[in-house]
Formats: structure tokens, sequence, C-alpha cells
């Protein structure tokens, strides 16, 4: 093997990863399988990268020798080529697992935010109709999380993953209870904001010249 094939097997990304990942489970799946479990599990706590990406992964870990494929036979209407997980693969995704100098530091990348720092540029009304939705949108994602939850309950190789969508659900609603609190803080900015601008009234009527 060579050092640059080495080089190779050390520096994959964390897409990489959570691609072989999906594939550490019982069972061979497509690539279009593996995002709908992607969408169904790992966007909730990480992200679910999209099926070119996916794809992109496969062809990069098979030239590894970290994961196989093979066309279906022609008992399917349309060939599918299902990859699966080689025991390279499991060894060297073990060791990733293991790595906690890996695991790294969250990320949080809040969008809304955001603009609620250039909240000055806006105007509250606006801001408070952002918060709103992000909350409604929130509200559906933890709908969704629990219904994975649900088919992951039963499911004895998926309780690991049942643990990370368990941390996902708190996560929303522990994201539900910093939206309504946003909105208190709007809310008490919009007062205080309104009352300068009555203070600033009063002193500029006070300063005019009265009429003699």
């Amino acid at each position: 093997m060579t050092s640059s094939h080495i080089a190779k097997k050390q520096d994959l990304p964390p897409t990489a990863w959570a691609v072989l990942g999906l594939l550490s489970f019982p069972g061979e799946r497509t690539g279009y399988e593996l995002k709908k479990w992607a969408d169904s599990s790992l966007r909730f706590f990480y992200w679910s990268p999209a099926i070119s990406q996916i794809y992109a992964e496969l062809r990069r870990l098979e030239e590894l020798g970290y994961a196989a494929s093979a066309r279906s036979g022609p008992e399917e209407a349309r060939a599918k080529r299902r990859y699966a997980i080689t025991e390279a693969g499991r060894e060297a995704l073990a060791r990733w697992a293991a790595d906690t100098a890996e695991a790294g530091p969250p990320v949080l990348k809040h969008g809304l935010l955001l603009r609620i720092w250039l909240g000055h540029l806006s105007e509250p009304e606006l801001l408070r109709g952002m918060v709103t939705a992000h909350l409604e949108r929130t509200r559906a994602e933890l709908a969704a999380v629990r219904e994975a939850m649900g088919h992951a309950a039963d499911v004895p190789e998926w309780a690991f993953p049942a643990l990370a969508l368990r941390w996902s659900e708190r996560q929303h609603l522990a994201e539900l209870e910093l939206g309504e609190a946003l909105l208190e803080d709007l809310a008490e900015a919009g007062r205080r904001a309104a009352d300068r601008s009555a203070r600033a009234g009063r002193q500029a009527a006070g300063d005019a010249p009265t009429p003699g």
C-alpha cells in the first residue's frame, strides 16, 4: 500500500465516516436507501448529505476497500447497486468512532440568530414573525424525531441510534424553550425602544420655544 493511499484513509471527511456508519448496520443498501435513512436519523443531530455527496463518498469508500457493491440481478425490474461495509471498513470505522480527538466541539450555525443579531436593520414585527415561523418548523421537526424514535424503539440493532434520537428530542424541546424566551426578549426590547422614543419626544418638546 502506498503512502498516498494511507494518507487518503487518514484524511477522510466526517461525511465519509457518516456514510460508512450507515453501512455498518445489518443489510445492504442502495445510495437512495442510504439517503432516506440519513434523512430520518442523521439530520436530527448532525446533517443529511445530498444524494450526490453520498454517491461520491461511496465511490471513495470502495476505492479504499472500506465498502463493496454489487448490481442486482435480472429479478429486479430496474438494476440497482447495493453497498455493504467490508471488514476493513468496519475496523477503520470502529477506530475512528473510538478516537475522542476526532469528535471536536459542536458547531452552531443558527441562521435565525444571525438575523436577530442584525435586528437594528429590520422591523420588530418581521423579527417576531421569523421566530414564530422557526418555532413552527421546530415543532414539526420534533414530531419527525419522535416518529423516527418510534421506528427504532423495537429494533435491537438500533439501540444506539435511538439514544441519539432521544438526545435530538431533548435538543428540539430546548430549542422551543429558547425560541419562546426569544419572543419575550424581543417584546422587552420593543418596549425599551418605545420608552426611549417617548423620552426623546418629550425632551424635544421641552426644548422647543414656547409661543409668546
